[in-house]
């Protein structure tokens, strides 16, 4: 009889897109043992099916808690072989929970360095890598000084943050004082120079030596923080060619910040200038339906490579990059659009790979409708991308 090896989920219902976790783990004959504060009646089908075990606790915030059920799982099935969530929120989590089980995997002791910004720099900074001016402020008077060496407009967000939660462009004085009327003295912030240019990623999976087994990149229309600003609709997309310099750059941080059996997504300022600066590491797989865009772009599947990968140690899917993968939003703000979803159906045809209603805590940045659609070309996914978001002509009057 084959030992079957355990497998502990971390809120493996959310996201919803993140089930395949569980299903492919679990065909590759892992014990599948779920951890959440969900009711088991509330689960997909799909993620039932998926899973060997399931223990609810009332509060996933409570360590205890879930330590209690990482113990029963433990009793039950014997050493807890890995504990993931692929969740940003749960980092410190997962790996509180490792160091007590002495599961492979980040530790404790190993957090500040991928979770807070400034100690990034520090690992960027040691690997030769140039970062954006700044640094972490103490109180008004230390952000005013500061503020005077780097010159307005600067960005300030919290040290340890994800995404543009909580993020503010401060253009003027009037900005830095309106920002301290809210500023909470236990939460620790960075004021760093605002660098004119592109967000760009490279995204990907390490293998268990921390070679880059796989990796792609996004492009973004806009920076997150000026779509949460002007409540517009946005796109981003991954292309079918990768620049060579964010590749080299990139496999260099892989391996700074020893990056092993997981997912990462490394985010990067590409200047007016073409030069690329390193933002911030995320140790997790991109937000939203982006790990679901590598599949459609590649024509694989990375929930199975992902689980391969921590079976053997073999990442088996041919990459040849045939498609762009694009994700469209729609925000329903302003004007109507001019085409409707049937429309955009009939015109885009197999191009169009899915489509979905956004719920409200992720409308902001994502919209209120998302579209995936995917080409061989990259004329072709612009053309599209206009259609999505193409608005009903204003009317106009004849100059006479």
């Amino acid at each position: 009889m084959i030992n079957k090896r355990n497998f502990i989920l971390i809120s493996p219902h959310f996201p919803e897109n993140f089930t395949p976790f569980a299903q492919r783990l679990k065909e590759e004959n892992f014990q599948t043992l779920g951890i959440a504060d969900v009711p088991y009646e509330q689960l997909t089908d799909r993620l039932k099916e998926a899973l060997t075990d399931y223990y609810q606790v009332s509060d996933m915030e409570n360590y205890q808690q879930v330590y209690q059920a990482v113990a029963y799982f433990a009793y039950k099935y014997g050493r807890i072989d890995r504990i993931e969530s692929h969740n940003e929120h749960w980092l410190e989590l997962d790996a509180h929970l490792r160091t007590d089980f002495n599961v492979p995997g980040y530790h404790l002791t190993e957090i500040p360095k991928i979770r807070r910004k400034s100690n990034m720099k520090e690992v960027f900074r040691s690997i030769g890598l140039p970062v954006a001016k700044g640094r972490v402020f103490s109180d008004f008077s230390d952000a005013l000084q500061l503020v005077q060496e780097l010159h307005y407009p600067v960005i300030i967000k919290p040290d340890s943050g994800v995404g543009a939660t909580d993020t503010y462009k401060i253009d003027h004085p009037h900005d830095l004082e309106t920002f301290f009327t809210t500023w909470q003295a236990d939460v620790p912030y960075i004021m760093e120079e605002f660098i004119l240019g592109e967000i760009e990623t490279f995204d990907g999976i390490a293998d268990q030596d921390g070679r880059v087994v796989f990796y792609s990149t996004f492009h973004y229309s806009e920076a997150v923080l000026d779509t949460v600003e002007k409540n517009s609709e946005m796109f981003y997309f991954i292309p079918r060619e990768i620049p060579q310099d964010i590749i080299e750059m990139g496999k260099k941080i892989v391996e700074a910040f020893q990056v092993k059996e997981r997912f990462f997504h490394l985010e990067f300022f590409r200047t007016t200038d073409g030069k690329l600066i390193p933002l911030e590491v995320n140790m997790r797989p991109p937000g939203g339906l982006s790990i679901d865009m590598f599949n459609y772009a590649n024509d694989i599947d990375v929930f199975q490579e992902y689980a391969t990968i921590v079976k053997d140690n073999q990442f088996r899917a041919n990459v040849t990059r045939p498609y762009h993968c694009a994700y469209v939003s729609r925000k329903y703000t302003n004007q109507p659009y001019r085409y409707s979803n049937e429309q955009i159906r009939e015109q885009i045809g197999a191009g169009l790979i899915q489509f979905q209603s956004i719920p409200g805590i992720f409308a902001q940045i994502m919209g209120d409708e998302g579209y995936l659609i995917r080409s061989a070309t990259k004329k072709e996914l612009f053309e599209w991308i206009q259609l999505i978001h193409q608005r009903t002509e204003e009317v106009t009057h004849n100059a006479f």
